[in-house]
């Protein structure tokens, strides 16, 4: 495997309308870096640049320590994975597989070694002698991975390979596809919109909006400590409370503030009504209302039920940020700071 750089990459598209702007990113060698970020806001069209499918109007594209930029994609040795599996409907699961190696002339002993290693490796043995209507989405998508795997390339590119399947399969999958890529040492360059993806699978991630990267890092990293009200706001589930910044003295114009860090206290200063009880199973996510705020705070399932709650904001468990989205320090601030009247309902 082979690490991928990406340096500077910009695109744009008739209308002025720029998918992709000023991008810089770093794969090492035998990691994953996966990028998250909402509908549109331009990761695929990241991918298809590193895949040679498409050309940056600026910028450049390594791999392996070899620039790219302005390679065919056949001449970039990298495998590419879609979500619609991208698999021919007249071939069975073994030819599939084997295509990229007959293209290139392969052996027949040696194509069919390979195609039986990666159908080992993904579960799939059993499948060889079928079509691609006869099986499931996730088997579907095991056979177009065992496609990529088999060809040995110097890097993995996924687009949202897990969103064709149900809730089950993709927890299932996902980690299977971490397993198998640390296995095989991969170079992973890996886009989603779902967070729990991203988080699970990722050595690296990288947080995408409006064609802009808002922050690299590991997920634990970006998640205890967003650099930007964008990414505090995407990052999480549930979403984190986004709340006026007055709340406690300091100057920041927005206060973040995760379900799992709101306090409910007797001795806390604020009474809140609840509103709506969601059973997640080990937890229970209350939504609350009074004083002006709505918040959202998760709490043991088996805390006794209540029509309102005293709420305690506790500042070294928030997040700050200023008017232009961007993180400031942490104001030092009393638990008991909260500034606007009325707050305590009264």
């Amino acid at each position: 495997m082979s690490d991928v750089h990406l340096k500077n990459i910009s695109r744009s598209y008739d209308g002025g309308v720029r998918a992709v702007s000023g991008v810089t990113l770093d794969v090492p060698d035998g990691e994953i870096l996966t990028v998250l970020g909402p509908s549109g806001c331009g990761k695929s069209t990241l991918l298809r640049l590193v895949a040679g499918l498409d050309r940056p109007d600026s910028g450049e594209i390594t791999i392996g320590g070899e620039d790219v930029t302005g390679r065919e994609p056949k001449d970039r040795d990298v495998a590419m994975v879609f979500q619609s599996y991208a698999l021919y409907p007249h071939m069975k699961i073994f030819e599939n597989i084997a295509v990229a190696l007959r293209l290139r002339r392969l052996p027949r002993e040696e194509v069919g070694c390979r195609v039986a290693k990666a159908a080992e490796m993904l579960g799939i043995s059993g499948l060889l002698g079928r079509y691609p209507r006869q099986l499931s989405g996730g088997e579907r998508q095991r056979a177009a991975l065992a496609r990529a795997i088999v060809r040995d390339p110097k890097a993995f590119l996924l687009d949202e390979p897990l969103s064709n399947l149900d809730a089950l399969q993709r927890e299932r999958t996902r980690a299977e596809l971490k397993t198998l890529f640390k296995e095989i040492r991969a170079t992973v360059l890996y886009v989603t919109h779902d967070q729990i993806e991203a988080m699970t699978l990722s050595d690296q991630m990288a947080v995408m909006r409006s064609g802009q990267i808002e922050q690299v890092g590991k997920p634990e990293e970006i998640y205890a400590r967003p650099t930007t009200f964008f990414v505090a706001g995407f990052v999480g589930s549930p979403q984190m409370n986004l709340l006026p910044g007055d709340l406690f003295p300091g100057g920041a114009h927005t206060v973040g503030i995760r379900p799992e860090d709101i306090l409910l206290a007797p001795e806390g200063p604020m009474e809140m009504g609840v509103v709506l009880r969601e059973s997640l199973g080990s937890q229970v996510l209350l939504s609350l209302r009074g004083g002006g705020l709505e918040l959202k705070a998760l709490v043991p399932a088996g805390r006794p039920a209540a029509e309102n709650e005293r709420v305690r904001l506790d500042p070294a468990r928030a997040h700050f940020f200023s008017a232009d989205g961007r993180r400031i320090d942490s104001p030092s601030i009393s638990s008991s700071a909260v500034t606007r009247k009325g707050r305590d309902g009264h």
